[in-house]
């Protein structure tokens, strides 16, 4: 990975990842910002504010997780409960397209509101956290999953590196889409600091100090400057780790992007006998709509049998 200095331009709030490391520390981290991206995939159905604000973190997660692996294919985060957000999923493809997805009971949301507890306890309820990393036929799948503990989504993921990956894991996450009021866009943004392997010549003691720093300086950072559009990434890092000496890497841009297509669909409905899809149709009409970008496919009764044809 090459880097840049850390003073390098760089736009203000876009949909980007911005990999560092803390060298006299030996920490490395990964800063994400998600903007255009998160306004395209939450615009997409109406969701109750604080529904926005969960789905918000899960997409910001994924990418900051997905960014950490070199793979090709697809890195999927899904959170699963009893709770009024019975259903989310984030995922982005190693080419950083990025969606998202939440089944949500508005009611039971609206009572969730007036309640006092934490965020996952009061809106994901009892449930599993997994991460899927999908690379495609001939590949052998990597799922982790740990149950949903913490008070929020970025404590729930903290809580996977330090059962599953024993990797030292601190994580930061800010959204405004909770209480965004008007026309301000949303955003969403994630600071991550991992812990290296400490060098064979370094006291652990001097070791365990460094880490404890860095969480500190990484601890300390406010969900105004993570969203701050006047405030460059580089910048921010400068701001929190320029005493242990921070170096930013190339930044990698992300988007929003939907893998759903029609031929996708037609797959699917042929999957299925021809007259039970038909006993959906509506005036004659059958519409499946995606449930991470709201497009609509309809098909006729001619486009449904076409899908049939070779197949009675």
């Amino acid at each position: 990975m090459s880097s840049v200095p850390i003073s390098a331009p760089a736009s203000t709030f876009e949909d980007a990842i911005q990999p560092f490391q803390v060298e006299d520390a030996r920490v490395r981290g990964r800063l994400v910002r998600v903007g255009p991206a998160l306004d395209s995939i939450l615009g997409a159905r109406a969701l109750p504010s604080a529904a926005e604000g969960m789905l918000a973190e899960a997409v910001t997660l994924a990418a900051l997780l997905a960014s950490g692996f070199k793979y090709k294919g697809v890195f999927t985060l899904q959170t699963q409960g009893d709770g009024p957000i019975g259903l989310m999923v984030a995922d982005m493809t190693s080419e950083g397209a990025l969606r998202g997805y939440a089944r949500v009971d508005a009611a039971r949301v609206a009572a969730a509101e007036r309640g006092g507890s934490a965020p996952v306890p009061r809106l994901l309820g009892a449930g599993n956290l997994s991460f899927t990393l999908d690379q495609g036929a001939g590949t052998e799948r990597y799922q982790g999953i740990v149950a949903l503990e913490g008070a929020r989504l970025g404590e729930c993921v903290q809580t996977y590196f330090r059962q599953s990956e024993q990797l030292e894991t601190a994580i930061v996450v800010a959204e405004n889409c909770s209480d965004r009021t008007g026309a301000t866009p949303r955003r969403a943004a994630a600071l991550m600091v991992q812990r290296l392997p400490p060098e064979p010549a370094t006291l652990d003691e001097d070791a365990e100090e460094d880490w404890r720093r860095v969480v500190t300086l990484a601890s300390s950072v406010t969900a105004a400057e993570l969203l701050d559009d006047r405030l460059k990434p580089t910048d921010l890092l400068a701001r929190l780790f320029h005493e242990d000496g921070v170096r930013a890497y190339r930044v990698r841009k992300i988007r929003h992007a939907c893998r759903c297509s029609r031929a996708k669909v037609e797959r699917t409905l042929a999957a299925f006998p021809r007259a039970e899809i038909e006993d959906l149709a509506v005036d004659g009409v059958v519409t499946v709509t995606c449930e991470f970008c709201g497009t609509h496919y309809r098909f006729d009764m001619d486009a449904l049998a076409r899908l049939y044809v070779g197949n009675a």
